[in-house]
């Protein structure tokens, strides 16, 4: 994939990102451990030798062909135009600089980038908040790939804290066991009616929740159009990797399902406390499934970047329409039913063709219609339903950056349809999970309580099931 001048395609995922009716971006931020010195020359340096040479995108910006299709460009980087130091007033306590902080992330939020430059910034927050003794923060354009692909460029970017010389490791993903390939056609026949049954049931049910069903109006969804263009408010809540793994032992399930299903409950919990009918009520949460052939943690920059690449740049990902469970007598509801029913939705939907089928989908709408109309059907699609959910996994280790150990990783995404946008991503011993909210609409701090509410009752009651 090296470019060194010309045009390249953008992809269709790119394209629909970067469109008229869609402009998404992702925010990868870093709290330091120490306050942040690194000087204006020094930053330009690190951007020209390390962050640019990962990809031609970041040296890109996107154009228009003759026949409506957004290409890749390659220009010169202006460097000093992609870096920003916000001034704050000086002396002011740590708390205080938590609201200045919130202010600045919801407002560069809401800014879209120029046409003319490549897809991305840095801000440098240079006041200690309660968290941290500075703020690192990568905004990057969606157009320029998914979660997997930019934290594997943010890690390239990072060194292990302990020992440089030494390999970042990542928690073990979990695989189904592999059954024997000498199956009797007996077995093979259901399997291949369940296959097909699933696919069709999928696809139908992507296409009326993209076109025909939409969720119900509830404290989580306004159903109003324009929430990706309002302020938003960002809650985080940090849960124990050792806890989560706890649960998943004593379920049988996956970390993913365990997660899941605690938002799911936490959720419930939120809307039942400002509005009891609520909990009742038809709502559904798009989980983003990475559609790469996964065969451990990220890969070189130089292997996603391979013709072939197994796990290839880019946008490679999906939607699973998942029903929330509702609560049917909230006095007698095992809280584990969330937990299971994530497992089950889930598990059902990733062994149909549901996914590939709605891949096709809009390939197919793209080149009746062009892009544009793919774009549109994907907001429709996003904005019926109320949540979204996406995780990453990060090092075990601590990480630092330019000899800046950081103390805390958390990324969002915003510029989504949705007044609730979730986010995961794992970090040494911890699982933080970041709510993007539309300000003004859900109470950050009540939904907070509420998901880590949801996390004790799940692992409490998880603790009274015998080994």
């Amino acid at each position: 994939m090296e470019v060194k001048e010309g045009l390249w395609p953008a992809s269709p995922s790119a394209q629909y990102y970067n469109s008229s009716v869609l402009s998404v971006s992702i925010m990868g931020v870093m709290e330091t451990e120490v306050p942040i010195a690194i000087n204006h020359a020094r930053t330009m340096l690190l951007l020209k030798d390390v962050f640019l040479p990962i990809n031609p995108r970041f040296s890109s910006i996107m154009v228009m062909d003759g026949k409506g299709e957004k290409q890749w460009k390659r220009v010169e980087v202006k460097l000093e135009e992609h870096v920003n130091v916000p001034i704050f007033p000086t002396g002011l306590s740590p708390t205080s600089y938590d609201e200045y902080l919130e202010d600045y992330i919801s407002r560069i939020s809401m800014e879209h980038f120029s046409e003319d430059k490549p897809l991305w910034e840095i801000h440098m927050v240079k006041y200690p908040t309660s968290n941290a003794a500075g703020t690192i923060i990568f905004k990057l354009h969606h157009a320029l790939g998914d979660g997997y692909s930019l934290m594997g460029a943010l890690l390239s970017c990072l060194q292990r804290a302990d020992n440089p010389s030494l390999p970042l490791t990542f928690p073990s993903r979990q695989h189904t066991e592999s059954k024997s390939n000498r199956e009797s056609s007996c077995r093979r026949v259901p399997k291949l009616f369940s296959l097909i049954f699933n696919s069709v049931s999928d696809f139908g049910f992507f296409f009326l929740e993209s076109t025909l069903v939409e969720d119900d109006r509830t404290p989580i969804r306004s159903g109003i159009e324009g929430v990706e263009h309002r302020p938003i408010m960002i809650s985080n809540m940090i849960f124990s990797l050792d806890s989560i793994k706890h649960i998943k032992a004593k379920l049988g399930v996956v970390r993913n399902d365990v997660i899941t299903g605690i938002i799911f409950l936490g959720t419930r919990l939120c809307m039942q406390e400002i509005n009891y009918k609520s909990s009742k009520s038809h709502s559904t949460a798009l989980v983003l499934l990475n559609t790469r052939t996964m065969s451990g943690a990220y890969k070189s920059i130089e292997e996603m970047l391979e013709p072939k690449s197994k796990v290839p740049w880019g946008n490679r990902f999906s939607f699973l329409h998942i029903p929330m469970p509702k609560f049917k007598d909230h006095k007698s509801a095992n809280p584990l039913e969330f937990v299971w029913a994530a497992n089950k939705k889930i598990k059902k939907k990733k062994s149909s063709l549901g996914v590939y089928l709605t891949s096709k989908l809009l390939d197919t709408v793209k080149k009746l219609k062009g892009p544009e109309a793919a774009a549109k059907f994907l907001h429709g699609a996003i904005s019926k339903s109320s949540l979204s959910i996406s995780n990453l996994i990060g090092p075990l280790e601590q990480v630092s950056l330019d000899n800046h150990p950081i103390k805390g990783l958390y990324n969002v995404v915003f510029g989504i349809p949705q007044n609730l946008v979730i986010s995961i991503v794992s970090y040494m011993e911890s699982l933080r999970v970041s709510a993007v909210i539309e300000k003004g609409f859900l109470d950050p701090q009540k939904f907070k309580s509420c998901v880590e509410n949801a996390f004790e009752i799940i692992l409490k009651v998880a603790d009274e099931i015998p080994n």
